[in-house]
């Protein structure tokens, strides 16, 4: 299925609708745009296998350019506009994008686009939404290109750049699939569109940003499917519980940041929203604490189904409300590959048993993925004995039925006085804390214990932080876990690194400790 299927029947239901303003691209535009924009990059020289670099906010060009690359073999390189020229265009270049769309709606994503078009010798082709300096626009090409599909109509995919923790980041390269884009065989739509009842009554709310996987390829099964995807420019949480009831949203999909945000609000705005329409709030992207899970329940009611996963689409673990309020923390069991948990600390890296800790491992019929101009990673992220197991760095175990909780990041992991410690356990039990608003773990360099645990807090509106604030905290986690794990000690921000997704970039607040 794709967006032509549903254009050829309900040619002016609402593909997209941005949250914002109310504009809205139908399922006919969003099939004619797409079509013409295929198009001029073939016109250009693309074919099957290259890149396409996006820069943009939240907007329709997304899912035009999602398609068009989609029908055409190619694969959409979306880029984040947060990072730095540098990164940027390390991603264009490296990626071997020849054509760079940009959407210049706010003067500094013009500027940007204008330096990055600079950087990057390789785009021979810039195109511009609402006009910038050295870029052709955007519309007057899509005017002059056909509205009538190619007969050939390769699927594409998408080359997306993992945030990483250390290093330049790295572009997952899918192989691409031997069928037409309107063919049967789409691993997202098969996979978590039956899972999840994505259908042509489903209206999708997409709060987190478009060059991220998870809602970049979310959307594309809610349009392949014949549904309504919403998209806020920006999530604010109050925001987000007044759409749920304006488009009577049936779909949603959230990261845990983003829950807690809303469980902080005022009783009263929570107790005054009507998120009666949900079917399925769907989460990833980061471990959600129990007591945050438990505490979304009990308000939205059983509606909250979560998966495990990464861009590297490596497997996926599935779990439901039901299973999970079994097993509380669990991210579930295997949908897609076999996941195996392995002792990282040896060379044979053996499975450990049953409810022990250790580096998570899928295995797949094959190696599901390599690092684009990247051997080595991909090498790293494999199994020494096994080829076709895959790891992203999870560290986790599983069960006597097979569901799988995650600790952390093995790249996170202290090491305090030789014992590991998961910095994920300890920012589970401070989340919820009244006082705190955001929180993230990490080691620092300690002489005596090799690191110590240190929390850094960004306290709730009104809270003093000081020498008391950090004893109730420091007391509040021994309270509730081994003292060991406890924070040694606590500092105060109120600008922790977060992408706009909610994904905290504990790389950058480790560099503020290490230099």
């Amino acid at each position: 299925m794709y967006p032509g299927a549903h254009a050829a029947v309900t040619p002016d239901k609402p593909a997209v609708v941005m949250a914002d303003d109310g504009r809205t691209l139908t399922y006919g535009q969003l099939e004619e745009r797409s079509v013409r924009l295929a198009h001029v990059l073939h016109a250009h020289g693309l074919r099957r296998g290259e890149a396409v670099a996006l820069l943009a906010e939240n907007g329709p060009i997304y899912h035009e350019a999602f398609w068009a690359t989609k029908r055409s073999g190619l694969l959409l390189t979306a880029l984040n506009h947060h990072l730095s020229l540098e990164e940027l265009a390390y991603i264009v270049r490296d990626c071997g994008a020849q054509v760079l769309l940009v959407s210049a709606a706010t003067p500094e994503l013009a500027v940007i686009g204008r330096r990055l078009a600079e950087s990057a010798p390789g785009v021979t082709l810039r195109l511009a939404v609402g006009g910038a300096v050295g870029f052709d626009d955007y519309e007057r090409a899509l005017a002059g290109a056909s509205p009538v599909p190619f007969e050939d109509q390769p699927a594409g995919g998408d080359m997306l750049y993992s945030s990483g923790t250390t290093g330049h980041p790295k572009a997952i390269r899918p192989t691409l699939p031997e069928r037409q884009v309107d063919e049967p065989g789409d691993l997202m739509v098969d996979v978590f569109g039956r899972l999840y009842g994505f259908g042509p009554d489903a209206v999708y709310l997409s709060p987190a940003p478009l060059y991220h996987a998870a809602p970049l390829r979310f959307s594309g099964i809610v349009q392949a499917t014949g549904g309504t995807v919403v998209v806020m420019p920006r999530f604010d949480p109050e925001r987000a519980l007044e759409l749920i009831a304006e488009h009577r949203v049936t779909h949603s999909q959230w990261v845990p940041t983003m829950f807690v945000r809303m469980l902080k609000l005022p009783e009263q705005v929570r107790a005054a929203a009507d998120v009666s329409t949900l079917r399925y709030a769907i989460h990833a992207a980061a471990p959600c604490p129990v007591e945050v899970k438990q505490a979304m329940i009990d308000w939205w009611g059983p509606v909250l189904h979560e998966y495990y996963a990464a861009t590297e689409a490596a497997g996926v673990t599935i779990i439901g409300p039901e299973d999970w309020l079994t097993h509380p923390g669990s991210v579930g069991r295997a949908a897609l590959g076999v996941v195996h948990v392995c002792d990282e600390t040896t060379e044979e890296q053996e499975e450990v048993p049953v409810g022990e800790t250790g580096l998570v491992y899928f295995e797949r019929d094959v190696m599901p993925f390599e690092y684009h101009n990247d051997p080595e990673k991909t090498r790293q992220a494999q199994h020494p004995r096994h080829d076709n197991w895959a790891t992203t760095g999870d560290i986790g175990r599983l069960d006597d039925e097979g569901f799988l909780y995650l600790t952390d990041r093995a790249a996170f992991m202290i090491i305090s006085g030789g014992r590991n410690i998961y910095p994920q356990e300890v920012e589970n039990v401070l989340t919820m804390h009244p006082k705190v608003l955001d929180v993230a773990v990490i080691g620092v360099p300690d002489d005596d214990l090799g690191e110590a645990v240190k929390a850094v807090v960004h306290p709730a509106d009104g809270v003093e932080p000081g020498p008391d604030l950090e004893r109730e905290l420091i007391d509040h986690v021994r309270s509730r876990i081994a003292h060991y794990k406890a924070p040694a000690t606590v500092d105060f921000s109120t600008d922790l690194p977060r992408t706009p997704t909610g994904k905290l970039v504990k790389r950058v607040l480790r560099d503020r400790y290490l230099t």
